[in-house]
């Protein structure tokens, strides 16, 4: 019988006060046997933080980038869920990995879930539950929204939305990434009563996908020479702002905040329609090596000191708790300049996302590229 996340949590607290080992107990020395082979996104474990896990735990990983959830599936796929011991996908596209036998379900009583944001551990419940199974550990959650140049981009941050984008007052200035910028696109026709049928149940059937995303289609060709650079990853975004010439962007938050630590005058904002949420989590390939060791490197990441350095790193969001009270003064600002508490109230978070949903997204987004 399946029982809630509260209980879940509350059970899980009074067998650690109780007994002499907490519930998530793992054996270490099964788990120092052999390397954790970490594959996650670009630039989510530094040097400094890998030191720190083996310092921690005794246990050596190495950490394997990938700039897409695309990228991270193709690979999965080609090597039938082995190669790696852990991957970082986000929520929404938990499922098609079980439509592909590549993962496994996490045996929830080794993982120290008192170290995690209860908020993050229900918000993850659509996607990373899957038939009263949970095969995702959230690790951090973040937005794509709009950066603008200061001094350059035609914006008021107090009423931005992501039409602005196609303001032709920005000239030939603009940089998006092709599938979620047609997203933006919708939400904004959304707002103005321009689409066939609610956005969100594009994600719901191949007919009502089409139906919105022709109309999309047809706004984003309109303003395509508008663009300055398409982005796919983290780099390409950046380097839009930094040589290219993009006075503004819908980028993730992660673009603006590095852009800012290296002296650029660029703010980021949510629009109106609602910011772009995501979160991301830990997942365990069905042919993982070294299972004991990734729910260490889990249990590590649940502290306040790992999940501040994360955010350190990256810019995104950690949902360790108490990270937030061991954050440098730079990181905390950016935060609350970024989003109002209504910004945060009003996030647009990712649907599932089916495997037939990403083949015609893909569809859209290279009919787009190629207009």
């Amino acid at each position: 019988m399946s029982i809630s996340r509260r209980r879940f949590l509350q059970g899980t607290l009074a067998a650690g006060a109780a007994a002499s080992l907490p519930s998530f107990y793992i054996n270490k020395a099964l788990a120092q046997e052999q390397t954790l082979r970490i594959y996650a996104w670009a630039g989510y474990f530094t040097e400094e933080m890998l030191a720190d896990f083996r310092d921690k735990t005794g246990i050596n990983a190495t950490f394997t980038p990938y700039g897409t959830n695309d990228e991270l599936m193709n690979s999965l796929r080609a090597s039938d869920g082995s190669g790696f011991d852990v991957i970082m996908p986000t929520v929404d596209r938990v499922p098609g990995y079980l439509d592909h036998e590549l993962v496994q379900p996490l045996d929830e009583s080794r993982i120290n879930w008192a170290g995690c944001l209860e908020s993050a551990i229900e918000g993850s419940r659509v996607g990373g539950v899957v038939e009263g199974k949970r095969y995702f550990a959230p690790s951090d959650w973040g937005t794509e929204a709009i950066t603008f140049d200061r001094k350059y981009a035609a914006v008021d941050p107090a009423n931005l939305s992501y039409g602005d984008l196609w303001n032709p007052e920005n000239g030939q200035g603009v940089t998006v990434r092709g599938h979620s910028a047609l997203v933006g696109i919708g939400l904004w026709l959304q707002a103005q009563g321009k689409l066939p049928r609610p956005l969100l149940e594009s994600y719901q059937s191949e007919e009502a996908m089409r139906a919105n995303f022709d109309v999309i289609l047809d706004e984003a060709i309109k303003h395509k020479g508008l663009i300055a650079q398409y982005w796919n990853t983290e780099n390409e975004a950046q380097a839009a702002f930094r040589t290219n010439g993009a006075v503004i962007g819908q980028t993730w938050d992660s673009t603006a905040f590095r852009l800012q630590s290296e002296g650029m005058d660029v703010g980021y904002a949510a629009p109106k329609e609602g910011a772009l949420a995501w979160m991301e989590g830990f997942v365990i390939p069905r042919n993982a090596r070294n299972v004991d060791a990734v729910y260490e490197l889990i249990n590590w990441y649940y502290t306040p000191e790992a999940g501040a350095m994360f955010v350190k790193s990256t810019g995104y969001n950690s949902t360790s708790v108490g990270a937030e009270k061991l954050l440098p003064e730079a990181t905390r600002r950016f935060f609350e300049q970024s989003y109002t508490q209504e910004d945060l109230a009003n996030l647009w978070w990712w649907p599932i996302q089916e495997p037939w949903y990403v083949a015609l997204r893909n569809e859209y987004q290279d009919r787009y590229l190629s207009a």
